[in-house]
């Protein structure tokens, strides 16, 4: 953007300022809530207070606020690229699913009660209105641009008489509306076109724009579609953003795994090979990014046994149906199959995470029902010496501490001297010593909230398995890098140096993205549709 433009922005701030700007698409996945992170990110460096706004989320991948509350991840993600803490007014209303048809309830960060799909639409929504509109209002009220996102399409007949998440919302907050189609899977201008001819006339009339995203080729190939869509439907196309690889921005939907490699990793290549089990309610997936992003590792999602290969480190990610999905495990022989490698590879590591490290003890109890819809229990995979139990509610924390006195696995290669660390818990469980206390060495000693210290989480004691409830545990520079030499230790490598800052690099990746969006975007256009010029 050019200085001229800039100080015209800047001009206009007062008029700006609480405005809304609301981002649709023509299906799920055509890139809404990057585009968001984009604009967010680009209003913020324009000088602009914004924040995003997602009235209603379903994902499985949530954040932790620092008011210990949970929301969606893509509305946290978005928050960071504004510069600001995340609250719940920016995600009232989180959907986790626990089944096909019924999902947890979580309302302004607290699990409100499981529901079916029916009687969410039937006697949730109906009562949702005040409570979205209030949680946008506070926003406006504080910052000059709320950038809003919607979900799925505007055009689901079926659904659109309880929608409080698209068209009804852009109704009631009066917000210019663009809309997104996805060039990658093909027929976009029918999706385009066809969602317009959906759309009642007042709500085609709040569409003020088009972006096409994901694009591949040559744009003169594409001009002469551009050209007819806006003479077919009057509206403009504010840019065709080019499709964009390794954006480097957290997703929240696991859907994107589907792009991460499964096949067993050949002999060439990095160094440490690192298998994340990818069960079928895995949540909070992005844990592992930075881990892909270290010169050294190669990260690969592993659904069935012949995947697996033998990797140096394997994880158990967080789940929404712990005890269902380590019955997934066992039903592909991945437990077996795990147990062989650690038995066999004397440097392999074995880490599990929230639901990973509640199945690495000995037992699993579900008597209230939590996460299922009838009470249960099992068996752990038994490499812990600790058991847990479901318990209504939910513990959201962020939490700071160090390395555990004990866990001298670690402190060895990081000069003999205890790691700090910081993250945050996100669960339902309680785990506890199970076949004795005192063989349980905590992996880490944490604070919650300036309050008293205590143990977390449980190590063997050569170090080589290790469950904590921590998620976010491998931002933790040098933490990751000391973990990861101690691997390389066992195996016969030497260390590495850390060089590689998550937190520099996920500002990186939004200027990244911003800079990628502003360059293709008609951002003059989109700033005179905030405010109706």
């Amino acid at each position: 953007m050019s200085e001229s433009e800039l100080e015209t922005i800047a001009d206009a701030t007062a008029e700006v300022r609480g405005n809304v700007l609301m981002v649709q698409g023509t299906a799920s996945d055509v890139g809404k809530s990057v585009i968001v992170t984009a604009l967010c990110r680009i209003f913020t460096r324009d000088g602009f207070r914004t924040a995003p706004f997602k009235s209603q989320n379903m994902a499985l991948n949530s954040y932790v606020t620092p008011d210990g509350k949970e929301i969606g991840r893509a509305q946290g993600i978005q928050a960071d690229a504004c510069g600001i803490a995340a609250t719940t007014d920016m995600n009232p209303i989180l959907l986790k699913p626990t089944g096909d048809m019924h999902s947890q309830i979580v309302v302004h960060g607290q699990p409100y009660r499981d529901l079916s799909a029916v009687s969410y639409r039937e006697n949730f929504l109906p009562f949702a209105k005040p409570l979205v509109m209030d949680a946008l209002g506070r926003l406006r009220q504080e910052y000059d641009i709320v950038v809003m996102e919607g979900a799925g399409s505007p055009a689901e007949i079926n659904l659109k008489h309880r929608d409080i998440v698209n068209m009804n919302l852009a109704g009631w907050a009066d917000a210019p509306v663009i809309l997104v189609g996805d060039i990658d899977r093909g027929g976009v201008f029918a999706f385009l076109v066809g969602t317009l001819e959906l759309l009642e006339p007042d709500e085609r009339a709040r569409v003020k724009g088009f972006i096409i995203n994901k694009f591949r080729g040559d744009l003169s190939l594409l001009q002469p579609g551009l050209e007819w869509l806006e003479q077919r439907t009057g509206i403009p196309v504010l840019g065709v953003l080019p499709f964009m690889p390794n954006l480097e921005i957290e997703a929240e939907d696991s859907v994107v795994l589907d792009t991460f490699p499964n096949q067993v990793r050949s002999s060439a290549g990095q160094d440490l090979d690192i298998a994340v089990i990818r069960y079928p309610r895995i949540s909070n997936f992005t844990d592992f990014d930075i881990l892909s992003a270290e010169p050294d590792v190669s990260l690969r999602y592993v659904q069935k046994l012949s995947q697996l290969g033998d990797p140096d480190i394997v994880i158990l990610p967080g789940s929404k149906d712990t005890i269902g999905d380590l019955e997934f495990m066992r039903n592909q022989r991945l437990d077996e199959g795990i147990r062989k490698i650690i038995e066999q590879r004397r440097h392999t590591r074995l880490v599990g995470i929230c639901g990973g490290y509640q199945m690495l003890g000995n037992e699993l109890h579900d008597p209230d029902a939590v996460e299922a819809a009838t009470p249960r229990q099992a068996a752990g995979l038994g490499w812990l010496p600790v058991a847990t139990t479901f318990i209504p509610g939910k513990t959201t924390v962020r939490v700071n501490g160090t390395t555990a006195p004990n866990a001298s696995y670690f402190t060895s290669y990081s000069q003999g001297e205890s790691l700090e660390i910081s993250g945050y818990e996100i669960h339902s469980g309680r785990t506890v010593a199970s076949g004795g206390g005192d063989r349980v060495i905590p992996v880490f000693r944490i604070t919650v909230d300036r309050g008293a210290e205590r143990d977390e989480g449980c190590i063997t004691p050569d170090g080589r398995v290790f469950g904590t409830y921590l998620h976010g545990l491998f931002q933790n520079d040098a933490w990751r890098r000391a973990w990861l030499n101690s691997v390389r230790h066992d195996k016969g490598l030497p260390p590495l140096a850390g060089e590689l800052s998550a937190a520099s690099r996920k500002e990186a990746a939004f200027d990244r993205l911003a800079d990628h969006v502003s360059h293709h975007l008609d951002i003059g256009r989109i700033y005179g549709i905030m405010t109706n010029e």
